[in-house]
């Protein structure tokens, strides 16, 4: 049976505006609170250390307002006021990354100079909200430390096929470049110039803002319906030769996208990081000998997606497939697919991050509390996969099961540092220096300078000698912390363990986390 996608999600969902009040931006990624229990490790057998690099995130919804904003026309104080707080909730469960949709439909959550005000805002598209919502969400988010990947729509124009676009939105000024379809307006892919278009568009962001990546979910062509097709064979018979199916031409289509804005964010920022979440199958092994044993709809046929040679061509600096289920599953099991795709990047320099059905199971459609927290045990375990990224951000909040209790309990009670990524360029910046370890009335400060980072992390170790090793485990990390001018410094609290015992030590990050030599590591009695 084929399970619920994003698309079918998104007409299932309505969101209440986000409770609470805003707090101030923390200066650090932290631990959870200490003190809730972790899974016992089986019978005679030592419980693995959390990993202390792992890409922890969610995907923040924008179109029809399922995240944020909960509802458009919120005030400029109610909006920033529900952005914190998902921030905040971020940090409570020990995430590292917010992937936000900010060109949902052939809009933006920017000043754009191709696209309109997105109507989730305002509620009027083209109408200024007031202030520059994406420069906000990026600087509230490095604030703390947490990763800002912009996440962008390509071709869906519209959620409704007759929808009332400004005056000169790019659909009306070129009536030839958009279909409908499915109840939805589209740009038409097979267009050399809407390819261009949107590529523009979306650079625009990536250009002016200081975004740490761009990604595209899983909407490329629209999702295939039974009895319909594209009506894209007008466009077929005028740019192709012929030589190849409009399956394939279709296909081509899509990789030329992904392969050029690949290449053009690379030539412009290649510090930024370009990742896809394709649907979580990308074909059957009864398809093709190279596809999973599974028998789910194929992305590959439903939405034209060739996900897998994006990957063996490089195209991609990280993919998060979207793998929606449950161990078990008759049409798709999880762990066959994970398998599938950690084989699948072996031998690239691709990173794979794992996407995770948090709606699934705050809605009692796995049938285990414990199914996302078992999905990161397996995932741990396998050196291709690198992290989570969970949708929706409602989900992370609502957590009627305990499914999302359970996952945190066990898997996230220590911070983590995202994995840098072998293709993306940079270095390492010089060692800091740890100037002063003091006791305080909440705990132990720790004092450093060094030059040149775009974050910290801090370590506290149990002897005076920082191996790769002790940098490794996840439970000697305390926090991670956005570079300030000069000397700065972090409490390690007591409730978070800081008993006095123990070494403390620092290691420096460039913005695409290449790790300094540790600094020397200092106790309270130096």
């Amino acid at each position: 049976m084929h399970p619920v996608d994003r698309r079918s999600f998104l007409s299932l969902s309505t969101r209440a505006a986000v409770g609470g009040t805003a707090v101030t931006a923390a200066a650090a990624t932290s631990a959870v609170p200490a003190g809730a229990a972790s899974a016992p490790a089986a019978p005679g057998e030592d419980p693995a250390p959390p990993p202390s690099r792992e890409f922890r995130a969610l995907w923040l919804s924008s179109v029809v307002n399922i995240d944020w904003p909960s509802t458009s026309g919120l005030s400029i104080e109610e909006q920033k006021a529900e952005y914190i707080a998902w921030l905040d909730r971020a940090q409570s469960l020990g995430l590292n990354a917010m992937i936000a949709q900010v060109r949902p439909t052939a809009d933006a959550f920017w000043p754009s100079r191709f696209e309109p005000w997105s109507i989730y805002l305002t509620g009027t598209q083209g109408q200024d909200p007031g202030y520059d919502p994406l420069a906000f969400q990026i600087d509230a988010a490095h604030e703390r430390n947490i990763e800002f990947h912009a996440w962008f729509n390509p071709y869906r124009v519209a959620m409704s096929e007759t929808p009332d676009l400004v005056e000169d939105h790019p659909a009306r000024v070129h009536p030839d470049w958009v279909w409908p379809f499915g109840g939805k307006l589209y740009y038409d892919p097979g267009l050399p110039e809407v390819r261009a278009f949107v590529q523009d568009a979306m650079m625009d962001a990536i250009s002016r803002y200081d975004v740490d990546g761009a990604h595209f979910d899983d909407y490329f062509y629209p999702y295939a319906i039974a009895g319909k097709t594209y009506p894209d064979q007008a466009t077929y018979e005028a740019q192709s030769d012929g030589a190849t199916s409009i399956e394939d031409w279709r296909r081509d289509n899509i990789n030329l996208l992904v392969s050029e804005m690949h290449e053009r964010i690379h030539a412009e920022k290649p510090w930024v990081r370009f990742g896809i979440s394709p649907f979580g199958i990308w074909r059957n092994s009864t398809s093709d000998p190279e596809g999973s044993d599974t028998s789910g709809s194929e992305s590959y046929e439903i939405i034209c997606a060739d996900s897998l040679r994006w990957v063996r061509e490089g195209w991609v600096d990280y993919i998060t497939p979207q793998i929606y289920w449950q161990f078990g599953h008759p049409a798709a099991d999880y762990e066959t697919l994970v398998h599938w795709w950690a084989e699948k990047v072996e031998g690239t320099d691709v990173g794979l991050y794992i996407g995770e059905a948090a709606y699934k199971a705050i809605t009692g459609v796995f049938p285990e509390v414990t199914e996302l927290g078992d999905h990161v045990d397996l995932t741990r375990g396998l050196d291709a996969v690198d992290g989570n990224v969970y949708f929706s951000a409602a989900s992370l909040r609502d957590d009627t099961t305990g499914s999302v209790d359970d996952l945190v309990q066990r898997q996230y009670q220590h911070p983590a540092i995202v994995p840098e990524l072998e293709q993306v360029p940079g270095g390492a910046p010089g060692a800091p220096t740890v100037l002063v370890v003091r006791r305080t009335d909440d705990g132990v400060q720790v004092r450093w300078r060094g030059h040149g980072a775009t974050s910290y992390a801090m370590w506290h170790l149990p002897t005076a000698e920082v191996t790769e090793e002790a940098l490794a485990d996840g439970r000697n990390l305390v926090a991670t912390v956005r570079a300030d001018r000069g000397s700065q410094a972090l409490v390690h609290l007591e409730s978070e363990g800081a008993d006095g015992s123990g070494y403390y030590a620092v290691t420096a990050y460039d913005r695409t986390w290449h790790q300094s030599a540790p600094s020397a590591a200092v106790d309270l009695r130096t």
